[in-house]
């Protein structure tokens, strides 16, 4: 039987199988750090806001906010997905971005590493892109991703809000 969340994502075990072995394809090994969210990106904006809604039955809303020109939803789920990579907590959904072809459906996955620095130094055969540096490192897995970063996702969104750094959603953007 589908369980409810996945009938809204997709097949998350073969997501996370294919993101694995990918992975070891490179040498990477799946218990490099948590893997603290995932992010699903929406086809068109009437289903960001179809899944916004929906999703909203599995978690706890953390933060919505304009991040690259698009909205951004992240959300505490109330059951962690399991993965190869231990639980996931966290699942991000973000509106299609202006002009730019992207993967629909589950895209990539973020993994919470002590040291980017040293994930470089120990693995220097993986072609990470490091535009990111020196808050993330990216690994492209056609037609997915997998990215690394010292801070999990809600640890980040808790200080943005206290920050003040969060971008509001304009309040008339899905009307356009």
């Amino acid at each position: 039987m589908v369980s409810p969340i996945h009938a809204l994502l997709g097949d998350t075990d073969a997501f996370f199988s294919q993101l694995a072995e990918a992975m070891a394809a490179h040498g990477l090994p799946a218990t490099l750090g948590p893997m603290d969210h995932l992010c699903y990106r929406a086809a068109s904006n009437a289903e960001y806001v179809l899944l916004k809604e929906r999703l909203a039955e599995h978690g706890r809303v953390l933060v919505e906010g304009m991040i690259g020109g698009r909205p951004i939803m992240t959300y505490a789920l109330h059951r962690p997905l399991a993965s190869p990579f231990g639980p996931v907590p966290c699942l991000e959904l973000a509106a299609p971005k202006a002009g730019k072809a992207h993967h629909t459906g589950l895209e990539h996955g973020e993994m919470v590493v002590p040291s980017l620095p040293a994930l470089l130094a120990r693995y220097p055969h993986v072609p990470f892109n490091q535009k990111g540096m020196p808050d993330e490192l990216t690994l492209a897995l056609p037609p997915l991703q997998v990215k690394f970063h010292c801070q999990s996702l809600a640890d980040t969104i808790a200080t943005e809000i206290a920050e003040g750094l969060v971008v509001p959603v304009p309040e008339d953007y899905f009307a356009l």
